[in-house]
């Protein structure tokens, strides 16, 4: 048997290729592609058991407390175990008896493979970036403004980014076959008809992502956001690559493509801030006595867990022929909260209304008039006089 090479204690490539040599004449009853893939088969599990017990020695070296590390392990454990199998069959590559051209076909895919692993390692450090970048970030009821927004762009961004690399991998580990390279290259040349079926054919992806970009940066909404969308009022839930879903008020889910954010008008309760101002209209008769209204909606505004002490006013803002109309102001922290107080005033208004003032509801007036006497015409009501 061969021995490592005692000066550096490590076995060369050539000890190596003599090695798997030797084991080839020992098992010269076997075909060559069959002693190949047994030498890649013990080199991969040999790749294997290494960087488990690697990863072994390192969670148990690693302190319990360092939450952010034990992350790191746990996303990156296949992705380095996928680039250790890769080493351990490129080492093995140029002494496994195969011919020259399937071993260009085993180094060709073995470059494919590196590709790959280049694009999954850069999509997981993105992640990996993102999530240490957001892991103070938690969004709920009442956020700041300030944190949804930087969320919002960081998670748009990564998706963005994730889809921009797996594309630019998908399209060098392409290239690196002469069909389709040159097939990519004479269809960009000729922009033919395939061209444009292919343009066409990845429009939509396109649009949603340029219009991810584009509201990354401009930020029209952002995560937790309240909104109207086609009449329906929501949150923003989640904003992908190309769409965004949006948790309705009865939890139901609608989902919009992103470009629809840059091309229709829609409403953003909270573009700005979350506070916001309930309002309720009330048609009331023309004998209301308005002041005891009025002070009646500063108690219930005082009175409730959902005003936020900032906006409470009623006004008298129409009128028609039978009634007219007041407008109740009352304002909250949270679009949840304005819509649950806006719930409270209207209720108890009304209340306030049956109870105190039932003359001042809205009623219809009408003018009795004595049909026999306008029959007899006004000489004969003279004459009766």
């Amino acid at each position: 048997m061969l021995q490592p090479s005692a000066s550096r204690g490590l076995i060369s490539p050539m000890d190596l290729q003599d090695i798997i040599g030797q084991i080839s004449r020992s098992a010269a009853w076997m075909p060559d592609w069959a002693i190949a893939m047994a030498v890649f088969a013990g080199a991969a599990a040999l790749a294997l058991f290494v960087h488990g017990a690697v990863m072994r020695v390192i969670r148990r070296l690693m302190p319990k407390t360092f939450d952010y590390g034990r992350t790191l392990v746990d996303r990156t454990h296949s992705l380095t175990r996928l680039a250790l199998v890769l080493v351990a069959l490129a080492i093995v590559l140029p002494a496994v008896p195969l011919g020259p051209q399937a071993t260009r076909a085993a180094a060709h895919m073995l470059f494919v493979a590196f590709i790959v692993l280049l694009g999954w390692s850069a999509t997981t450090a993105l992640t990996l970036a993102a999530d240490f970048y957001l892991r103070r970030s938690v969004i709920g009821e009442g956020t700041d403004p300030l944190a949804r927004k930087h969320v919002t762009q960081v998670r748009v961004l990564r998706r963005v980014t994730v889809t921009l690399v797996g594309i630019v991998t998908v399209a060098a580990a392409l290239m690196t076959f002469d069909s389709v390279k040159q097939y990519g290259v004479s269809l960009i040349a000729s922009a033919g008809a395939a061209g444009i079926i292919v343009g066409l054919a990845l429009r939509p992806l396109l649009t949603n992502l340029f219009a991810g970009i584009q509201l990354a940066i401009t930020q029209p909404i952002r995560i937790g956001d309240a909104v109207i969308v086609e009449n329906e009022w929501g949150w923003v839930e989640e904003i992908t690559g190309t769409y965004v879903v949006i948790k309705l008020w009865d939890w139901r889910r609608m989902v919009v493509p992103l470009s629809y954010f840059l091309e229709k008008p829609f409403q953003n309760w909270t573009r700005q801030s979350t506070d916001l101002i309930g309002t309720v209209m009330l048609w009331v008769d023309y004998t209301v006595p308005v002041e005891p209204i009025r002070r009646k909606l500063e108690d219930i505004a005082k009175a409730s867990k959902l005003w936020d002490g900032q906006v409470v006013n009623l006004q008298v803002v129409d009128s028609n022929e039978r009634a007219v109309q007041l407008r109740a102001l009352a304002s909250a922290r949270t679009s949840p909260q304005a819509w649950d107080l806006r719930c409270e005033v209207r209720e108890k208004l009304i209340l306030f209304l049956q109870n105190e003032f039932p003359g001042a509801l809205p009623k219809q007036r009408a003018e009795l008039i004595d049909l026999s006497e306008r029959r007899r015409g006004p000489a004969a009501a003279a004459v009766a006089q």
